[in-house]
């Protein structure tokens, strides 16, 4: 089993963050439903999203079971519950009664509602749900389905640990040596879920009726897991690094050029093919991240040491930051590139305000956003 700290999945976090941030300010600006809308939409923005859309949520569960391997190599289970209970759960509940009731009004006031933030308040301790009620945990859903994946799935981490489980994981790594083994399979048991539940359940990021998601995130978390097993899966990422890439590039190319721009009317046979071409490129997109940050990324320096603690927080606090400067903005008469890079720039700038001088100084504010109750040495320097 390894044991030194992959400073390649530091990296890949912190960017996967800061990727789903710029994706929640270009949702702003599409055709796609949001909460807050610009006063121009655009599709030109919408195309880079249809593309991250494919891999962006995979690629954070696939960290998150990442992250679960290193922390059980130092904590027995009972006390790995109990830390997710408290930077995940803490963090679900605090950020449903604080953070995500400002995105709900601000939605409410773009529907013609006239009240106060005071008026609004206290219909969310009525706790019906969103979107007929004003309860709700927008963006935060991924908390609630990492903590009950980490439960659910924490009887299958301490198999592998065992030598049956050990064996296994072996097995599985000398699959995952033939690269087309380790394309083809993942893409098989992915596909399936399409074909078998894609009318069925759609997204709906509810938890009850997303049993579609739940097959495909939950599979990715015990994948991620299973990839610190064997150092075989990296060297083998890295070994054929070049031929995912190009799998990537040839097939984004496809894609665009006959599926996501025009957006054609597609048969169910048509439809499968076009769903086995996107969880192809979608799984072979997060190969080569792996791959390239395993060889590439093998580092640390003060910056991802201060950012890979301010992430979390980040994640907790961007959007309702978004949906409440998109709100003031939406009107303005402003070319939409600027308004967006305006908008990323406010989103970034007041989650960086908020975290570096209110939430990493305090315990309290610490253990709020999911943090260590001690504050780390390692500082940008600004104060």
């Amino acid at each position: 089993m390894q044991t030194t700290r992959r400073y390649d999945i530091d990296w890949l976090r912190v960017l996967a963050f800061c990727l789903l941030i710029l994706f929640h300010t270009g949702m702003f600006f599409n055709y796609w439903g949001w909460h807050v809308k610009n006063n121009v939409q655009t599709r030109i923005v919408q195309y880079p999203m249809i593309f991250t859309s494919q891999w962006r949520m995979a690629l954070l569960f696939m960290i998150s079971g990442m992250g679960v391997y290193w922390a059980l190599q130092r904590r027995t289970p009972g006390q790995f519950l109990s830390e997710r209970a408290k930077r995940i759960l803490l963090p679900l509940v605090f950020g449903m009664l604080v953070i995500v009731p400002p995105q709900i009004y601000f939605e409410r006031l773009t529907q013609g509602e006239v009240l106060s933030y005071a008026q609004f308040y206290p219909r969310v301790l009525n706790f019906q749900p969103y979107p007929k009620g004003d309860f709700s945990w927008h963006h935060l859903w991924y908390l609630a389905y990492l903590f009950v994946y980490c439960v659910a799935g924490l009887p299958f981490f301490l198999f592998l640990r065992t030598k049956t489980g050990e064996r296994f994981t072996r097995w599985i790594g000398q699959l995952a040596a033939n690269p087309l083994a380790l394309i083809a399979l993942p893409v098989a048991w992915h596909w399936l879920a399409e074909y078998w539940w894609d009318g069925k359940y759609p997204t709906t990021n509810d938890f009850i009726h997303d049993w579609r998601q739940h097959w495909h995130y939950f599979s990715l978390f015990l994948t991620g897991y299973v990839f610190c097993t064997q150092a075989v899966f990296w060297e083998t990422l890295v070994r054929y690094r070049h031929m995912l890439l190009t799998v990537v590039i040839v097939l984004t190319t496809v894609l665009y050029a006959f599926f996501w721009i025009d957006r054609p009317q597609l048969s169910d046979t048509a439809r499968y093919g076009f769903l086995a071409l996107t969880t192809t490129n979608s799984w072979c997109v997060l190969l080569t991240l792996f791959a390239f940050a395993y060889r590439y990324l093998r580092f640390s320096n003060r910056f991802l040491v201060y950012a890979n603690e301010a992430v979390y927080p980040f994640y907790i606090l961007h959007q309702t930051i978004t949906v409440s400067a998109g709100y003031y903005l939406a009107p303005l008469a402003m070319p939409w590139f600027l308004k967006f890079w305006l908008l990323a720039g406010i989103t970034f700038g007041g989650c960086f305000v908020l975290y570096h001088f209110v939430i990493r100084r305090f315990a309290v504010t610490r253990v709020l956003f999911g943090l260590k109750a001690d504050r780390p040495a390692v500082s940008l320097r600004l104060t």
